[in-house]
């Protein structure tokens, strides 16, 4: 059974190029499935191998899941893994039907994205401005770009300094994404300001080395990680009495909000801007534009829009 599990985690990881979180979160689930089968229960005992588990197998082991009040997040997941699996194992040639036929995804109802008001952006942004230091036009460079472009705190951490061309309205970032693909994301002139005034008055401050390729660095003069960026954002959050418990990704949702209540990007362009490989993804911020005005001056500047809008290359 184990062998059949790695076999598929290596598919997901060289076909899929799924991440590493995602691949432990699938072989934990996994493996929890195969010692249920594999230990004493109401329903008939699972074979050696994959070929012959039943459906009532698999329901039994869903409803042992709920009996032991797995949160109806995590068993939505456990149930996707197993049916993924088993889909995995028919094409394959491993398993002669499908278990997991007519099993149902559980329903799962996702909340709505927590986002701040354009008073508590505005407050936000101006926070490293109180402040003197090469790590203070960092910070602001950071908070900048990432409310006006909505990258993810990865994308955002990763970039490098070849990766953002300061062209005065045509400013852009390029990325390319785990499957290969290249998106281009528009930087208005505001957010692209910032970056330059890092990039020339303190980045050479915080490098150790002329050839340090990453664009953000700590003041060690290495890359700024992810858990590096997240406390500084919660220190400014409090200073700016961000009402949320603020995450990079409260400015993601921030963006895509903001974006679509100003009427500034479309659905389908917001989309780009995101990454979302699916436009259901950027669907749920319909339900929450319009709830706030563009009024701010600053959250309205670091949304501005450039002459074009993001590109998917493919």
């Amino acid at each position: 059974m184990e062998q059949a599990i790695e076999a598929f985690l290596a598919h997901l990881a060289q076909e899929r190029k799924f991440s590493g979180n995602t691949l432990s979160a699938y072989r934990n689930d996994l493996v929890q499935f195969a010692g249920f089968l594999q230990a004493p229960h109401d329903v008939a005992p699972a074979p050696s191998g994959w070929q012959g588990v039943s459906q009532a197998q698999i329901t039994a082991y869903l409803l042992d899941l709920r009996d032991r009040r797995y949160a109806d997040t995590t068993v939505a997941r456990k149930t996707a893994s197993v049916k993924s699996f088993f889909h995995y194992l028919l094409t394959n040639g491993l398993v002669a039907s499908n278990p997991t036929d007519g099993i149902a995804s559980p329903g799962v109802r996702r909340p709505l994205p927590k986002y701040m008001s354009i008073d508590e952006v505005d407050t936000l942004l101006r926070q490293p401005s109180l402040r003197t230091g090469p790590e203070a036009r960092r910070d602001e460079a950071m908070l900048w770009l990432l409310y006006a472009t909505g990258l993810r705190v990865t994308e955002l951490v990763k970039l490098n300094v070849a990766d953002m061309q300061l062209e005065g309205e045509f400013s852009h970032i390029r990325l390319i994404s785990r499957a290969g693909r290249a998106r281009v994301i528009p930087v208005n002139p505001d957010a692209a300001r910032a970056v330059q005034t890092y990039q020339d008055e303190a980045r050479p401050n915080l490098a150790r080395t002329a050839d340090e390729p990453a664009l953000f660095l700590n003041r060690r003069g290495q890359r700024l990680t992810r858990q590096g960026f997240w406390l500084i954002l919660k220190n400014y959050g409090r200073g700016a009495g961000v009402r949320l418990d603020i995450t990079p990704h409260t400015l993601r949702h921030s963006f895509a909000t903001h974006m679509l209540t100003s009427g500034q990007l479309n659905l389908r362009e917001l989309q780009e801007y995101l990454g979302h490989a699916s436009i259901a993804s950027t669907q749920v911020y319909t339900v929450l534009a319009g709830r706030d005005g563009m009024d701010t001056p600053a959250a309205a500047a670091a949304l501005r829009r450039t002459s074009s809008p993001a590109v998917e290359e493919r």
